[in-house]
């Protein structure tokens, strides 16, 4: 459109569209050309021969162009490309781009997701007369606010320029940044991933070279480089190492890539796979940032291992290990934070002393556990001294209950060990030297810290915790057994008290007194069932003798079962009825019809069904107990007892089929396990659970048939 056609405002669509009129824009210009434009549009006018050519022609026909940018260091080649066809000046903070002559106007504009350093998608178009009049007057303005760009490039190479930090998220512009900041350092210290060296190589290999002929002409400090060297990058790291560029390897890099020299600093978190260049960059020029850095620099540069020694181990076959010690308090953090985040399959700690674990939990390595645990169902074990607080548990609670990923056992106070121990997946330790456990932070508490992924030295490691844990585990089993051995004698002798005492006293009076036929079958049958009672306790005892000596003997026959089943729960009713005359328990055998034949020990597999039932009457004051014949086949049958009782206490589900295991004011707690050892026995399997329903357990077994 020329300035010749009608007065109008549009916009037009389309890269395409926008390239062709701004061409056509400098062709239609007679007298005056001006063009504001940010950072990234230099390297356009430049870089695309179509619009190159328009300026030059313009030029040419002697159209007067000024050129109003914000001049950086990347763009000061294209810059002063420009400054041969027209007047450049610089302006600090440029938004938005627009471009004026004395007859039209154009605004390109870019999008969200448009690439910045692209041609523009879309266009604002005018010739009006007032509108072309205003954007004149901005131009003015701006253009007398902004300083030549002689005096604008003086400032950035003598660092006189305003101190800045940005974001750069354009590739382009990424590039041509570090082109520049590269080609015009004297030094360069880098700490990156493998593939932060490949991108170099990729992309400004002969730059570094540029700045290794600099340090031989004793003009720099030359190129030090910290990575990560294995087999994969050997070759790479050789090749820089024939340059001259010093290098040393590091197994646990910090979470940035950065490089730093003596008027940028660059990092980026992007791994920069394949040698691939980064899509995000921090740029600054703030000597904050870049003293800072420097200094981290060095405290890395101070732990890592040399490079032409790790490549020998390397090419020679052996064992590499990494072990590393930490000087810089920060830097060990840093490592034990991020190896607890990188467990995939277990974590062991060994706390000293509470402050210890107090500590770390401030810092968040045991919070980071329990995530792993919950979210990657990584097994978490802890040893340290008992808890005098309830932080422990605060720090624990509200986890699935199915997880029970997390184990906590405690341990005397280490006196003589002063060093918190972490092991990773068996693969990787830390080891962090305890200075002061008197302070409450992590910082002030630390000393020296060891990293290791030594096969031999991660799993001496992991012997020492193990062995702990199994001197824990003793220690809880001796005191457990010393409880339940005391529980044990108190409730045996009670039991042994409860039927001898009726048993004596009513002998007894049956003896002294003369007493009605009625009356002494009564006391009778008092005498008879307590003589059952202490019967059923002698022989629990002799079946447990049994049981530890591995002499419990299994008389098998074949039978039916549903007449046991049937038979056990007839029994159990009239025992009620006589009994318990005021409750209304019923007792119900569930099962098929026809006869179940299994071949098994008759006598045991009564025992253990007249088990079930028992404590389940013992536990149930009203409702239902069912003996349940589930799923059966040629090969196995199940039987169940389902009561709607209290159901099992949760402290003694986790042991009930083991030795003394009770809640109950009545009975030894052998009778359960007894049951699972004749079960066992049988080549069967026995379990418990309380009803998904909320009312009362079931209990069941299964074994074979038999032939």
């Amino acid at each position: 459109m020329s300035a010749n056609s009608d007065k109008k405002t549009e916009v037009v669509y389309g890269s395409s569209n926008v390239l062709a009129r701004e061409i056509q824009f400098f062709s239609d210009a007679k007298l005056k050309a001006d063009t504001c434009m940010g950072y990234t549009r230099p390297a356009l006018a430049i870089g695309i021969e179509s619009i190159r050519k328009s300026f030059q022609d313009a030029h040419d026909r002697g159209v007067k162009l000024r050129y109003l940018t914000e001049i950086e260091t990347e763009n000061i080649p294209y810059c002063k490309e420009l400054m041969k066809i027209a007047e450049v000046r610089h302006l600090d903070g440029i938004k938005g781009n627009f471009m004026v002559s004395e007859i039209e106007y154009l605004a390109p504009s870019i999008t969200p997701n448009h690439n910045a350093s692209d041609i523009a998608s879309q266009l604002i178009y005018s010739n009006q007369h007032e509108i072309v009049e205003q954007q004149n007057y901005i131009f003015d303005t701006l253009w007398n606010k902004a300083i030549p760009a002689i005096r604008r490039f003086k400032e950035i190479e003598e660092g006189i320029g305003p101190i800045a930090t940005r974001l750069l998220e354009d590739p382009v512009e990424i590039f041509n940044h570090m082109k520049y900041v590269i080609g015009n350092a004297s030094k360069r210290l880098l700490c990156s991933s493998s593939g932060g060296m490949q991108m170099a190589y990729n992309n400004f290999f002969d730059l570094y070279k540029k700045i290794l002929d600099k340090q031989a002409k004793g003009e720099g400090d030359g190129i030090r480089w910290i990575t990560t060297i294995d087999k994969d990058n050997v070759d790479l790291v050789k090749l820089f190492l024939s340059l001259g560029v010093q290098t040393r390897h590091m197994k646990n890099l910090t979470p940035i890539n950065f490089a730093v020299d003596d008027k940028y600093f660059h990092a980026t978190i992007d791994k920069m796979e394949g040698g691939k260049i980064m899509q995000s960059l921090l740029v600054s020029n703030d000597p904050i940032y870049i003293n800072h850095f420097n200094s981290i620099f060095e405290e890395l540069w101070k732990n890592g291992t040399d490079a032409a020694q790790r490549i020998k181990d390397i090419e020679e076959g052996a064992d590499v290990a990494d072990i590393e010690v930490f000087q810089n308090v920060p830097r060990a953090r840093e490592v034990y934070l991020e190896l607890v985040k990188q467990a995939t399959k277990e974590i062991l700690f060994i706390f000293p002393t509470l402050n210890a674990f107090s500590r770390q939990h401030k810092i968040g390595a045991v919070g980071l556990a329990k995530k792993a645990a919950v979210e990657h169902n990584v097994m978490v074990r802890i040893l340290m001294p008992a808890p005098t607080n309830n932080l422990v548990g605060k720090t624990f609670e509200n986890l699935p209950d199915y997880l029970h990923k997390i184990d906590i056992r405690y341990i005397a106070q280490m006196s003589e060990t002063k060093a918190t121990i972490l092991v990773v997946d068996r693969k990787e330790s830390l080891v962090m030297e305890l200075r002061d456990d008197s302070k409450t932070t992590f910082d002030e508490a630390i000393g020296l810290s060891t990293y290791s992924n030594s096969k031999a030295g991660v799993l001496s490691y992991v012997a020492i915790f193990e062995n702990l844990w199994k001197q824990t585990e003793l220690y809880e089993q001796s005191q457990n057994f010393n409880k339940m051995q005391n529980d044990f004698v108190n409730i045996a002798a009670h039991e042994l008290r409860t039927p001898i005492q009726p048993i004596l006293g009513l002998s007894g009076l049956l003896l002294r007194d003369k007493q009605t036929e009625k009356k002494r079958q009564e006391l009778l049958e008092i005498i008879f069932r307590n003589a059952k009672r202490l019967e059923r306790l002698t022989e629990d005892i002799l079946d447990i003798t049994r049981i530890e000596s591995k002499s419990l003997e299994l008389k098998k026959e074949r039978f039916n079962l549903s007449e046991i089943l049937r038979n056990a729960t007839a029994d159990f009713q009239n025992q009620i009825n006589k009994e318990y005359r005021d409750t209304n328990l019923k007792l119900q055998f569930i099962g098929p019809e026809k006869d179940i034949i299994i071949k098994a020990d008759k006598g045991r597999i009564n025992q253990v069904v007249s088990n079930f039932i028992s404590n389940a009457i013992k536990f149930t004051q009203q409702g239902n107990i069912s003996t349940i014949v589930g799923a059966t086949n040629n090969d196995e049958v199940i039987i169940s007892t389902k009561d709607t009782g209290l159901g099992i206490d949760s402290e003694i589900l986790p042991r009930l089929f083991t030795k003394f295991a009770t809640k109950s004011t009545t009975g030894t707690g052998l009778g359960l396990y007894i049951s699972k050892n004749i079960i066992q026995a049988h080549g069967g399997t026995i379990w418990a659970e309380n009803n998904k329903d909320g009312g009362g357990a079931t209990f069941s077994f299964k074994i074979p048939i038999g032939s």
